[in-house]
């Protein structure tokens, strides 16, 4: 497993469909070290708080093998590392193979996958495509937030290493899959409501499936 590039980026006023929007989804490589921080990366800068960033969600990973699958579909060969926004462009952390509580390694860094991300229109401004949110959504391959357990230090290249995996029998994948199945799996519901810090927007949305 290995951090293939190291993605931060600031605010900035973007016009889309007539509206003006402020987001950090536009990120870019760095190749020097950065230091990790319970809130953020070095250099990076969330917008709208009330849905990004904050502890359990400091730090966003995608993995390149969902990049691969979006090739395919959309046709487009020009996709730069943190395309979609995250901050960690990985290799070897496929959704379906991470699990919520794994506790990962990171140059010096310790960070805990605590959820999903959860699309939202700015995808739409990212890629210029009215729908991406929406096919985001429904080819769900939605990248890990992390929570970071011990600061320190990382760069592109580092090695990715599971320290410590989780007690919690349920996968990234697993978890976006039963939320948008609003809970048809009751024994997956009853699996993630027994997560100690599943956030509590998140605790709530499964609790009504329940």
């Amino acid at each position: 497993m290995k951090l293939l590039s190291l993605n931060v980026g600031k605010p900035q006023e973007i016009t889309w469909d007539g509206k003006t929007l402020r987001t950090s989804i536009f990120k870019s490589a760095v190749a020097d070290e950065r230091k990790v921080s319970f809130l953020n990366i070095e250099g990076d800068e969330q917008s709208d708080l009330r849905v990004h960033g904050g502890v359990n969600k400091a730090v966003y990973a995608y993995d390149v093998s969902h990049y691969e699958h979006w090739k395919k579909l959309l046709r487009r060969q020009d996709w730069p590392c943190g395309l979609f926004g995250e901050n960690l462009t990985t290799e070897g952390l496929p959704d379906d193979k991470v699990k919520i509580g794994d506790v990962y390694q990171i140059g010096t860094a310790l960070m805990q996958v605590v959820q999903p991300r959860f699309p939202c229109n700015k995808l739409n401004v990212r890629f210029q495509l009215p729908d991406m949110a929406e096919r985001f959504a429904t080819q769900r391959r939605h990248g890990i937030y992390f929570r970071v357990v011990k600061e320190g230090v990382l760069k592109a290249g580092d090695e990715i290493s599971l320290l410590d995996p989780s007690p919690f029998n349920v996968t990234v994948q697993q978890y976006v899959d039963c939320y948008y199945a609003k809970g048809a799996d009751k024994t997956l519901v009853d699996a993630i409501l027994s997560i100690p810090f599943l956030p509590e927007s998140q605790r709530r949305a499964f609790t009504s499936f329940a």
